[in-house]
């Protein structure tokens, strides 16, 4: 028997994880959603995933692009994270960058590049698998989400 949704929920909001924000081009519009459901996958070749809802606007873009963008915010931009989580800010200038034609979040602590290679049904998400092409980084401070809440390091 499984657990409540809440439950669940909750349980898993202890697990401390960085807050990015998963980009693509539909179309010639710069698209993103925020996302903590990533992690690494293998060093060889470089794979990533992306975990994002069956109802999400983002699945629909990210099903029909081969490849997508991954930043992960620094400390100082909770209000983007807001933004691309579906608290939207029409006075928010979001600091796009483009590297090859696919779009990223500029002041962003590192920044990657994907070729979708696989699409996994999982649940009521789909677990998007991405072959890293490009990677930048910085070593500032990332944005945190613990509890339901964003935390800064130190």
């Amino acid at each position: 028997m499984g657990i409540p949704a809440h439950e669940f929920r909750q349980t898993l909001g202890r697990f401390a994880s960085g807050v990015t924000v998963i980009t693509a081009d539909h179309g010639g519009e710069r698209r993103g959603m925020t996302a903590s459901a990533f992690l690494s996958v293998s060093l060889e070749p470089p794979l990533i995933l992306v975990s994002v809802a069956t109802t999400a606007q983002m699945h629909a873009v990210l099903d029909g692009v081969d490849r997508f963008g991954v930043s992960i915010l620094h400390a100082s931009q909770r209000a983007l994270s807001n933004h691309f989580g579906g608290r939207p800010d029409s006075a928010l200038d979001i600091p796009w960058m483009d590297h090859e034609g696919l779009p990223l979040i500029s002041g962003a602590i590192a920044q990657l590049v994907c070729r979708k290679v696989q699409v996994v049904p999982a649940g009521d998400h789909t677990l998007f698998i991405g072959e890293v092409q490009y990677s930048r980084y910085t070593d500032d401070d990332p944005l945190v989400y613990f509890r339901g809440q964003y935390h800064e390091l130190g």
